[in-house]
């Protein structure tokens, strides 16, 4: 049995991309065994990208301590302030509407770009550990992928731990993406719908696809995976190279997760941990997003191998001299605005 088509790009340099593609004629194990053995697949730079050290090191200068050293309450504010950035390119509208989910109202945002025809749509699930984000921090990714990719984008403001643990979140993204294949007409959408996040809003994009091959739920053209969460193990070779961050650390995720969880147990469950799930085959063509200066850089490889191993297309995207979270840099770090040109290219 063959794999269908497998698509690595590289950004070996700074800004030059080096792509690998994998059609239906290579076998998986022959894919894989090139990827492997590839000379430019150096997960990791020497250093990071001069534009992102200089951004992280104005960050770093406003005093911030990392998220594990935080209440949640105080988390959340500064999150709120040092994300929440507004700008971001113009739409044709900006609707902000609810649903009735599984446990009450679900806030969700709609972004449409002023292209005059029927646009495929992106279910969007923000970042920030399953406990911090909002609609307003990740708006400015959602103007840019809506205007990028030419599509409606649908942010969906799911509930956050501790106060709503594992499973509220997986369950508020499935019904805003069923609420989404019901409703996409309304906004101009053309029926193609995808889904896709940052970081933990990755994760959930993953298992709502896994949902969505369990269930026969709606038609999947694509999930967007960036710099996903994809397993509760917190020992891969990217968190130990990365575990004093920048931008993320070691002990935050083990933070977010403990935040995250009922119980150790949970994070065994698939729904969870995507990549235990047993068999991948059937779900959406993917788009994965990794960065080498990323403690989830080897999350989000993982996956894409085992997509691409169980038969699903895949499109892999890896930045060796980024970081987690430069995909939101994109006005300030030229790598980072190439690869959300990338990323919208891959999506439809």
């Amino acid at each position: 049995m063959f794999a269908p088509k497998f698509k690595i790009v590289v950004h070996a340099s700074y800004h030059t991309p080096i792509e690998v593609y994998f059609s239906e004629n290579d076998h998986p194990g022959t894919a894989k065994k090139k990827w492997r053995n590839s000379l430019f697949m150096s997960m990791r730079a020497d250093e990071l990208d001069p534009e992102l050290a200089a951004t992280i090191e104005g960050i770093e200068t406003i005093g911030v301590p990392s998220w594990s050293e935080l209440s949640v309450e105080s988390g959340r504010s500064i999150e709120d302030e040092l994300f929440t950035t507004g700008g971001g390119p113009e739409m044709d509208f900006v609707r902000n509407l609810a649903f009735d989910g599984p446990a009450g109202d679900i806030p969700i945002r709609v972004f449409r770009p002023a292209v005059d025809k029927p646009l495929p749509t992106l279910v969007y699930y923000h970042g920030g550990g399953w406990v911090l984000g909002t609609l307003d921090s990740v708006e400015n990714i959602c103007r840019e992928l809506a205007a990028r990719a030419e599509c409606i984008v649908v942010s969906v403001d799911y509930r956050l731990a501790p106060e709503h643990q594992f499973p509220a979140a997986v369950d508020d993204a499935y019904a805003a993406l069923e609420w989404t294949a019901e409703n996409d007409d309304v906004f101009g959408g053309d029926g193609r719908i995808a889904v896709g996040g940052t970081s933990a809003g990755a994760n959930l994009a993953a298992v709502t696809a896994l949902r969505v091959n369990e269930r026969g739920g709606p038609d999947l053209t694509r999930q967007v995976l960036l710099y996903p969460i994809t397993d509760h193990s917190l020992d891969t070779d990217s968190y130990q190279a990365n575990a004093d961050g920048p931008l993320l650390t070691r002990a935050d995720m083990a933070w977010f997760w403990d935040h995250y969880l009922r119980s150790p147990v949970d994070g065994y469950n698939p729904f969870a941990s995507p990549l235990r799930m047993d068999d991948l085959s059937g779900v959406a063509p993917a788009t994965v997003v990794t960065a080498g200066f990323d403690p989830l850089c080897d999350d989000g490889a993982a996956y894409a191998d085992k997509l691409q191993n169980h038969g699903v297309g895949v499109d892999y995207l890896h930045f060796p001299s980024m970081a987690h979270g430069f995909l939101s840099l994109t006005d300030d770090v030229s790598t980072a605005n190439e690869a959300m040109d990338a990323v919208a290219a891959s999506i439809w």
